[in-house]
């Protein structure tokens, strides 16, 4: 659950149904990267990351716009795996709205590739643990005991800013707005500074 040293952005759907736990697990491993913001979801699937370093409101707007043409859709989180490199996490299911929503982002922002291009599939998840000597796959699963399944909406999607101590919600949009709602793309979101 490592960070780089210099802050950054990241588009994220939250999972509030397991913040108390995800946020339990950074306390343990980063404590300067808890966020004090009460808005933040450190339990979150990544959507695109890294994102811009300071995205303009032309580029808020087209992020508005890609969030309101895609629906809020139901999922679930059960499975407890890790991805090869010992990163334990949720795959929600279906993954598919997820991997869509991503592509989406990335073809608007190609400088952005996901994960800065480091993996050839990118797979939707929610990040758990780290694999080790304390932390296996039956550690994590009894640690979250009967809060699996959730079984939740993606009905948001929010720009949050990672910066030691100052981890935060920049922007939110709620999935499938209507094109005729009152406002532009550009005020769809909500700045938190």
């Amino acid at each position: 659950m490592s960070h780089p040293a210099a802050s950054h952005t990241v588009l994220v759907v939250p999972v509030p149904a397991l913040e108390t736990w995800v946020r339990a697990r950074w306390e343990h491993y980063e404590p300067r990267w808890v966020s004090r913001d009460p808005a933040f979801t450190h339990a979150h699937i990544t959507a695109l990351a890294p994102f811009l370093p300071s995205p303009t409101a032309a580029d808020l707007a087209v992020v508005g716009s890609i969030a309101a043409a895609a629906d809020a859709f139901a999922y679930e989180l059960s499975a407890v795996t890790a991805f090869p490199d010992g990163v334990v996490h949720l795959p929600p299911d279906p993954l598919e709205p997820f991997a869509a929503l991503t592509a989406a982002l990335w073809e608007a922002f190609p400088s952005c590739p996901p994960y800065a291009g480091a993996f050839a599939d990118v797979v939707p998840h929610l990040t758990l643990d780290q694999l080790s000597a304390e932390v296996s796959l039956a550690s994590v699963r009894a640690s979250l005991g009967d809060l699996l399944p959730v079984r939740t909406v993606a009905d948001r999607l929010e720009l949050h800013r990672y910066a030691e101590g100052d981890c935060r919600v920049l922007a939110s949009w709620s999935l499938g707005w209507p094109e005729d709602f009152a406002g532009d793309a550009g005020t769809r979101w909500s700045a938190k500074h």
